[in-house]
């Protein structure tokens, strides 16, 4: 998930992308000693303490499953849930001194003994002797493989999109199919998930008969491959990954307009099979 270009918490963000991220094994813990204290608030039931970490100036941005709330609204879940403990492991942490990001596994053990599993990204800045979360992108029990690191090179920096995607035309040609561009980057979490998410059986059985996908990297800055961004009408500032469906001979089918799949880590395998299977030869 990537926030709109207008807004300030985006430039503060973007500051973090050109870092790569820590390659991180699966249950790792967080060692961020601010994310521990809201860990030990949150299964504390301190719901003030929680309140406190969150920031007053920038306020912090807060998207819950795909929606934009008030960061009352995300303390107010974490209350709610009455957690008797909370499991976290690192996916990803990257930052400086005064501004650090981390996203995580959340396993909750709830009252009755059962668990929810929550993915956490958490962006920390420091302000004066303190540190306050400034963005939080939550999924509540996500339908979709979350990645346990984001170490998989999706996108070489030493790849050419161009040739790249004509050697997809061609094998499209031969083959009978469409061609499904996938702008994003490398720093990219969502981009990750839909990485995942395609080698599902139902998603990659659509995918072998029906496409040849290519990725399109957007480089650190999101400005890498422009021209292949205007020709396939990629509107960047809805977020990345970013999807194109294309005729063998380039010409463009869809392009999504509205961000459908940059929230790709709360999506359902069923709202990705209803594209791939929409968009595929012969159906449009």
């Amino acid at each position: 998930m990537q926030l709109g270009k207008g807004s300030a918490m985006a430039l503060l963000l973007s500051s973090l992308v050109w870092m790569d991220a820590s390659a991180k094994a699966d249950d790792t813990p967080v060692s961020f000693s601010p994310v521990e204290q809201w860990r030990a608030a949150v299964v504390g039931g301190d719901g003030d303490a929680v309140k406190t970490l969150y920031s007053a100036t920038p306020p912090t941005v807060v998207y819950a499953n795909g929606k934009k709330v008030e960061s009352d609204a995300d303390a107010k879940f974490w209350q709610d849930l009455k957690p008797r403990a909370l499991s976290l492991s690192l996916i990803s942490e990257k930052g400086r001194p005064d501004l650090r990001q981390v996203i995580f596994s959340a396993v909750a053990t709830l009252p009755d003994g059962k668990s929810m599993t929550v993915t956490d990204q958490q962006t920390w800045q420091k302000q004066g002797d303190a540190w306050r979360m400034v963005v939080v992108i939550r999924t509540d029990a996500p339908m979709l493989k979350q990645p346990t690191s984001m170490s998989k090179d999706l996108y070489p920096a030493s790849a050419d999109a161009h040739a790249d995607l004509m050697a997809a035309e061609k094998k499209a040609a031969e083959e009978h199919k469409r061609v499904l561009l996938v702008f994003g980057a490398n720093w990219c979490f969502d981009c990750h998930v839909l990485d995942l998410a395609f080698q599902r059986p139902d998603l990659a059985s659509v995918l072998g008969t029906s496409y040849e996908v290519v990725h399109i990297d957007l480089g650190p800055d999101s400005k890498k491959n422009a021209d292949l961004v205007t020709q396939y009408q990629i509107p960047l500032d809805k977020g990345v990954p970013a999807v194109a469906v294309a005729e063998s001979d380039g010409k463009l089918v869809v392009s999504q307009k509205n961000g459908e799949f940059e929230n790709a880590r709360g999506m359902t395998p069923e709202a990705m099979l209803a594209f791939l299977n929409e968009w595929k030869p012969g159906r449009r």
